[in-house]
C-alpha cells in the first residue's frame, strides 16, 4: 500500500499535473487490462499488479532519479520494479501478479510515451492510441475544443477616427 500511494501520488503530481482525465484513463486502462489477463492467469488479487504498474510507469518517466535498496545497492528509477520483483521472489511471493503489472505498465508506457515520438518522426497519422476520451475530459473540466485555422474568422482591429 505504501508503494501504491507514494508512486500514484508522484505520478499524479508530476506526470499528470493538470491532466486528471489522462490519469483516470491510465488507471482505468490498467484495471481493465489486468482484470482480463487475470482471468487467464488465474490470479484473484491484483493490488500488487496495480502497484507494479505505477512503479514501472513512474520509473520510466523519471530515468535519472537515483534509488537505494537498504543502503546497499544503488540504481536508477527504471530498475526499481525489477529490483522489487527480485526482492519479492526472494521472499517467496508469487511473481505472476507482479509481472502482470510490469507488462501492463510497459504497454501503457509504450503507447503513451514511446509510440508518439516514433509516429512523429516517421510522419504517421495516428500518434496517440491511449488518449483519454473527450467525454472523460469534459467530466474532469479539461476539454477545450480546438478551432481549425480554416474555420477561424479573423478579427479586424478597427480604430474609429474622430474628426474635431
Amino acid at each position: 500500500m505504501f508503494f501504491l500511494m507514494r508512486y500514484c501520488r508522484l505520478l499524479e503530481e508530476n506526470s499528470f499535473r493538470g491532466r486528471t482525465a489522462d490519469f483516470v484513463w491510465m488507471i482505468s486502462f490498467g484495471a481493465v487490462s489486468m482484470s482480463i489477463i487475470a482471468i487467464y492467469a488465474n490470479v484473484h488479487f491484483l493490488s500488487n499488479s496495480l502497484t507494479f504498474m505505477m512503479l514501472y510507469i513512474w520509473g520510466r518517466r523519471n530515468p535519472y532519479v537515483q534509488m537505494t535498496l537498504f543502503g546497499l545497492m544503488t540504481f536508477t528509477a527504471p530498475y526499481l520494479p525489477w529490483v522489487i520483483l527480485c526482492f519479492s521472489g526472494l521472499m517467496g511471493n508469487n511473481l505472476m501478479t507482479d509481472l502482470i503489472g510490469i507488462g501492463v505498465g510497459h504497454i501503457y508506457y509504450f503507447f503513451e510515451d514511446v509510440y508518439p515520438l516514433v509516429a512523429e518522426i516517421r510522419g504517421w497519422n495516428t500518434q496517440r492510441w491511449l488518449e483519454a476520451p473527450s467525454l472523460l475530459k469534459r467530466l474532469c473540466g479539461e476539454y477545450r475544443e480546438e478551432i481549425r485555422v480554416e474555420e477561424a474568422v479573423p478579427v479586424v482591429n478597427q480604430e474609429h477616427e474622430h474628426n474635431d
